[in-house]
């Protein structure tokens, strides 16, 4: 079977926004004028790991959490809509931490693949902005090699109720500290023939005995990271998600969620804008030139990113699109520091400096660390090459 024979489809359609997504843009950034105009620069540069509860709660209480959810839950909106969304909140520098990866990820895997009874339990938090998930995949010695995971899940009756008891370890779980839930994969059998078998989701509440939060601190300072220990932990039955050994498919479709959305390109915004400012309105040749390129890759990349969102509205599972999305965000958004400090040779400066040199001195920093979400590089870059039958 030659390469071509072993390609799998790709394609990046070109998709309009739907009819009234001016006008909801114009309702969002309205909404940011009065709820997020006193935001400094610095903190904008920090909109991702921003964390802010009430902030959600407003967001909930507008309906612009769990938008493409059906009724009784969400608004049955498209995937376009809530993308104007989502890209207005982040070129705003809002703060989404508290809502993200519950409103991205774990509604809709539990849309997909939950229960009636945890639909009924989960999703209504999820969608007001008060209920916050994490996610438990890497481990210390699995890093994005989901395939080699230990953190185990075994069946168990515990006072007379049937569940599975949990021991391991998850680590860089995204402010495992501040949430409430998290949606877990666990070896609960044999990989077998299939290295990706044997694995299986459960939603653990983090207020159980037996839990143990430690959050990381990085070189910024930031505690957005956390190692999350399980030390015989009881789930209940009925807090399995999909189906027993069927993990993997399943984080699978969950991480096109992760990897396709404006956050992939749009965490560094706050300083492409600064740079932006700060280059004026007659700009060097060199700041021209540096800008112009910016803005040419930030816009291709916008649009392969709406390009996948259209893919999921219509059920598809960009799994390789998704990829491509994460691998060039990544890369175009570790390259905006270095360009900015080239063509505006100011100092970064994380507590004294202006605005520019501020906003610089964090995403120089935390940038090193985009890579990490959603999986690293070298593991994108190994998706990409299978789905091109080139590995």
């Amino acid at each position: 079977m030659g390469v071509r024979d072993q390609m799998q489809a790709f394609a990046f359609e070109p998709c309009e926004l739907p009819a009234g997504a001016d006008t909801l843009r114009t309702e969002v950034r309205a909404f940011l004028d009065a709820e997020a105009a006193d935001i400094l620069v610095p903190a904008r540069a920090r909109s991702w790991v921003g964390f802010d509860g009430e902030f959600s709660r407003k967001l909930g209480a507008r309906g612009w959490l769990g938008m493409t959810w059906p009724a009784p839950w969400g608004a049955e909106c498209s995937a376009l809509e809530r993308y104007v969304v989502i890209e207005e909140l982040l070129a705003a520098g809002a703060p989404v931490a508290a809502h993200w990866i519950a409103e991205r990820q774990s509604g809709p895997l539990l849309l997909r693949f939950g229960t009636d009874e945890q639909r009924e339990m989960l999703l209504p938090g999820i969608a007001a902005g008060e209920t916050y998930f994490c996610i438990g995949m890497s481990e210390p010695d699995s890093g994005s090699d989901l395939a080699s995971i230990r953190s185990k899940a075994e069946p168990a009756e515990v006072g007379g109720e049937k569940g599975w008891v949990v021991n391991g370890r998850k680590v860089w779980t995204t402010y495992a500290q501040h949430s409430h839930y998290m949606i877990a994969l666990l070896r609960t059998g044999e990989a077998g023939e299939n290295r990706h078998g044997g694995t299986t989701q459960f939603v653990i509440d983090l207020a159980s005995p037996g839990v143990t939060v430690q959050p990381i601190r990085n070189m910024i300072g930031d505690e957005e990271f956390n190692e999350v220990t399980f030390d015989d932990v009881f789930v209940p039955a009925g807090m399995l998600v999909g189906e027993a050994g069927n993990g993997w498919r399943q984080v699978t479709a969950e991480l096109s969620f992760e990897r396709s959305g404006p956050d992939r390109f749009l965490s560094a915004f706050a300083l492409l804008k600064a740079l932006v400012h700060v280059a004026g309105d007659n700009p060097s040749d060199m700041a021209a030139a540096a800008i112009g390129r910016l803005h040419a890759h930030l816009t291709t990349l916008r649009a392969m990113s709406l390009s996948v969102a259209a893919q999921l509205d219509a059920g598809a599972e960009p799994a390789l699109e998704a990829a491509f999305v994460k691998d060039l965000g990544v890369v175009f958004e570790q390259s905006i520091p270095e360009i900015a400090h080239q063509v505006i040779g100011a100092p970064p400066r994380i507590d004294h400096g202006d605005d520019f040199e501020q906003a610089l001195a964090y995403v120089q920093q935390a940038c090193v660390s985009f890579s990490l979400r959603g999986g690293t590089t070298e593991i994108m870059r190994g998706v990409i090459a299978r789905g091109l039958g080139l590995r």
